[in-house]
């Protein structure tokens, strides 16, 4: 005997999970789903997947429709991710940023898709490790996420043993994150220079844009062709004109968009395609 849910169950959390962020849940991905939604359905006292649709279906549980969208999501991360892709952002392109706002000393960073928060802290440790060269200049990091529950464990800045480990020297471990029991805790001076929110990027941004830089990394890719372009205008919108963007290095924005270019300063950024024009034009 056959156990195993429907195809028409996997359909249905596949079509709610495209709807709502969207993401795609192809056939290949289907074997992960009752792994991470089997918290969902403890909490909720659902014997298993066709109960969750079942219950999902009434429409009544916006509780239940949000926590099982969030578990689907893919919230893999970790600290400084990629390393030589963070090093050239961090590096030379962000000093030819420095000097490119050095008359309003003000800079504004975008960790789009941040899920825990890694990626936002990194970029304030380095900044904040390199003080003398900031030193006077208003800068912000904002760090957002489609995820409720993802976003709260970002600005609680708490994590475990194995999280923190994942691409942090120890020395910045140590200076930047207190231990408590098991886990460890952003501090306070680390936690003050980031803002999280929620936001869901195939909506309008509820916050203010001209971003000098902005990361999307890892998520162009899940999501289902037909929404890529309208996200890569939604970050497009969000930048200022000589901003960056920054990618995963699995990702493109060839054959996706044309709001982008790759950059011709450093490999693996990309700049609004107007400002690649108007170079073209000088």
């Amino acid at each position: 005997m056959n156990d195993a849910p429907p195809e028409r169950t996997f359909r249905y959390l596949a079509d709610l999970l495209e709807r709502h962020s969207g993401q795609e849940l192809s056939p290949t991905r289907y074997w992960r789903v009752e792994t991470v939604l089997k918290p969902v359905m403890r909490a909720h006292a659902l014997a298993d997947l066709p109960a969750l649709v079942w219950a999902l279906s009434a429409g009544s549980n916006r509780v239940l429709e949000r926590q099982t969208i969030e578990a689907m999501l893919n919230n893999e991360t970790s600290f400084f991710r990629d390393q030589a892709s963070f090093a050239l952002l961090t590096g030379p392109a962000l000093t030819a940023l420095r000097e490119a706002r050095s008359a309003t000393r003000r800079l504004r960073i975008w960790s789009a898709a941040c899920s825990t928060g890694q990626e936002a802290y990194s970029l304030a440790m380095t900044l904040s490790d390199d003080r003398a060269n900031w030193q006077g200049w208003t800068i912000e990091i904002v760090g957002s996420d489609i995820s409720h529950s993802v976003v709260e464990r970002a600005r609680e800045g708490r994590y475990s043993q194995f999280e923190i480990q994942r691409g942090m020297p120890i020395a910045l471990m140590l200076r930047y994150f207190a231990r408590d029991g098991d886990d460890w805790v952003a501090r306070d001076n680390l936690r003050s220079m980031v803002i999280f929110r929620q936001q869901n990027l195939l909506e309008p941004l509820r916050m203010a844009s001209d971003f000098d830089i902005v990361l999307c990394r890892n998520m162009i890719m899940y999501l289902q062709q037909e929404h890529r372009p309208a996200v890569f205008d939604q970050l497009a919108r969000s930048m200022r004109g000589d901003g960056l963007l920054m990618l995963g290095a699995a990702e493109t924005v060839i054959g996706q968009t044309d709001r982008f270019r790759a950059s011709r300063d450093y490999r693996g950024l990309y700049e609004c395609a107007t400002m690649r024009s108007e170079r073209s034009a000088a």
